[in-house]
């Protein structure tokens, strides 16, 4: 079953919501494309979303900054461990150059199924990688700090820390269509039709390491989202995953930008199939998307009151100017 066609975006819960865009901006170099908030729950949470230059599918990392509600999660498996990004293959270099200008903790330059890449922490306790792959052709956003041609052009593959494949294997090949295509030491490759960037999950296998937290919390990924084109086929795939007896499936959600249901997957980690026919224009301007804090429309009527807990936060535009406070 092929209707998954690759990766839609990746969901963390970080710590400070100004040292997150700070980081992901400055030290990733990727594009502010959306100010809004946590659709569930009472908690007032900012939900904050950065792109790619075309914010394209797949290119998508969105935080939920949860220092502000006190609330932090805990490591272990059943959880994404390591979101990596496409850069150049000779861009490595001016990686460990400016990580290190930064004061960013990094590993030093090493290989995995033959690419190169660095491993550096986000300061909200998340792991994040840049591999060097030149199959990705996606433009990336020229930053303030990181040029175009050293840019992260989306994502690349995510690691899933799990404490047995067996179960996850199954889920991924014969619930998603991907299909095992290496091992090396831990990790197992799995990759979706032709492969590549924005199509590659690997597992890790940590059968020493217990389980880590579930609920919302800073420092960890909450869940990774698989790409469908509209309500229809998300329909097909959910209907799929129940036959396979994977039953707590839910209900599809309207996030405003996209439709979405949810999955446990048996390895632990929450897997979203998220639809790609509504996009992030559809309450701004492209040209103006992560300027404006924004909310769906049902929430619109109680915008005081959700809105006025939230930290002030400074956003860059293409001038660097505030747009909230």
């Amino acid at each position: 079953m092929r209707i998954v066609t690759g990766f839609h975006h990746v969901t963390a819960c970080v710590a400070g919501a100004q040292e997150d865009i700070d980081f992901l901006t400055q030290v990733v170099g990727q594009r502010m494309i959306k100010q809004t908030v946590l659709f569930d729950g009472t908690t007032s949470i900012y939900h904050l979303y950065y792109a790619n230059k075309h914010a394209e599918i797949g290119t998508v990392m969105t935080t939920f900054p949860f220092k502000q509600a006190g609330i932090t999660g805990r490591k272990g498996t059943g959880q994404v461990s390591e979101t990596a990004y496409s850069v150049s293959s000779g861009s490595l270099d001016f990686w460990a150059r400016h990580l290190d200008e930064l004061g960013v903790k990094r590993s030093e330059i090493h290989s995995r199924f033959g690419r190169e890449l660095i491993r550096f922490s986000h300061p909200g306790g998340l792991e994040l990688e840049v591999v060097g792959d030149d199959r990705d052709t996606r433009d990336g956003y020229a930053s303030e700090r990181v040029p175009e041609q050293h840019s992260v052009r989306g994502f690349n593959s995510v690691t899933m820390s799990v404490r047995d494949v067996e179960g996850q294997d199954h889920f991924l090949v014969q619930g998603l269509g991907y299909e095992k295509t290496g091992e090396e030491g831990r990790y197992h490759r799995y990759e979706l039709g032709e492969g590549g960037p924005g199509r590659t999950i690997l597992l890790r296998h940590d059968p020493e390491i217990p389980q880590g937290s579930w609920y919302f919390g800073a420092g960890t990924v909450h869940h990774m989202a698989l790409a469908v084109a509209n309500d229809d086929e998300q329909a097909k795939v959910k209907a799929h995953l129940e036959g396979l007896g994977y039953t707590d499936v839910s209900e599809s959600k309207d996030r405003n930008y996209f439709h979405s249901c949810y999955v446990r997957s048996p390895g632990g980690v929450l897997v979203e199939i998220a639809t790609t026919d509504i996009g992030f224009a559809v309450d701004e301007p492209v040209d103006e998307l992560g300027e404006h804090l924004l909310l769906p429309p049902w929430f619109e009527p109680r915008r005081e009151e959700i809105c006025s807990p939230l930290e002030p936060i400074v956003v860059p535009t293409r001038k660097l100017t505030e747009s909230r406070t």
